[in-house]
């Protein structure tokens, strides 16, 4: 499918991007069905973001299965015709966005290391380099049941604070940025932090720990001046491994 044309150049190329990463989430098996949502700001005074259609499998999500809506749930455009989208969704993805400008881009996952840390009383455990790059920089927010009601986005933001990532307890996990590549390279990390605490845990042994002073340095050195440069190199190296699917997922 070429770009309709009632869409912006710009747009087509947010929903290409915000495509490319439900397929690089699906690659990573970071899915759950058709639950779980990312969402990416569209640039403009408009302050409307894509989200996915409720129904499509993340590995065939293509951009113009994306539904733009505003910061009340409204679908703004619907030039691919009616679409339906995951209320609860909307209730997180829409606190974050009208909160955190910062914050164009936002991931949500339910992965079985992730569920699991959420449920573990002392939440991610500096135990590893992926989780140090989280040390004093990780929210939580208390389970609420399912993300329905709108009251819920204040707490939500308000334990989310300066961050850019969050573990929901006995939910899952939260990260974004302010790119398609800074949000997938958070998220990916913080996964992989959760996958290698729940092997180690699992292992019975006594754990070691890095010093406070260690921890706080290396969390500084995941900011050193080339980082964005690196979070670039990392999300085009990730997209060679879905480029066969560009036409399909551009479509």
């Amino acid at each position: 499918m070429s770009k309709p044309h009632n869409i912006s150049d710009v747009e087509w190329q947010a929903r290409c991007e915000l495509a490319a990463l439900y397929r690089m989430v699906a690659h990573f098996r970071m899915t759950d069905l058709i639950d779980t949502h990312i969402t990416l700001r569209i640039p403009g005074p408009e302050h409307h973001f894509l989200i996915n259609r409720y129904g499509v499998i993340f590995d065939r999500m293509r951009a113009s299965d994306l539904v733009r809506i505003d910061q009340h749930g409204n679908v703004v455009d619907e030039a691919f015709g009616e679409r339906r989208v995951n209320a609860a969704g909307f209730v997180i993805h829409s606190a974050i966005h009208m909160a955190r400008p910062d914050m164009k881009c936002v991931v949500h996952t339910h992965t079985a290391a992730g569920i699991a840390v959420s449920a573990q009383e002392q939440g991610l455990l500096p135990i590893s380099q992926h989780a140090l790059k989280f040390y004093d920089k990780l929210a939580y927010h208390q389970y609420e049941g399912i993300a329905l009601s709108l009251d819920e986005r204040e707490r939500l933001i308000a334990d989310l604070g300066p961050h850019k990532a969050m573990i929901l307890r006995n939910h899952g996990l939260l990260a974004g940025g302010n790119s398609v590549a800074e949000a997938f390279h958070e998220i990916h990390f913080l996964e992989r932090a959760c996958q290698a605490q729940v092997q180690a845990l699992a292992g019975g042994a006594k754990l070691v720990y890095p010093s406070d002073e260690v921890c706080r340095h290396t969390a500084t050195q995941f900011e050193r001046e080339e980082a964005a440069e690196i979070v670039e190199l990392s999300w085009n190296a990730a997209l060679t491994l879905i480029e066969s699917q560009r036409e399909s997922y551009c479509s």
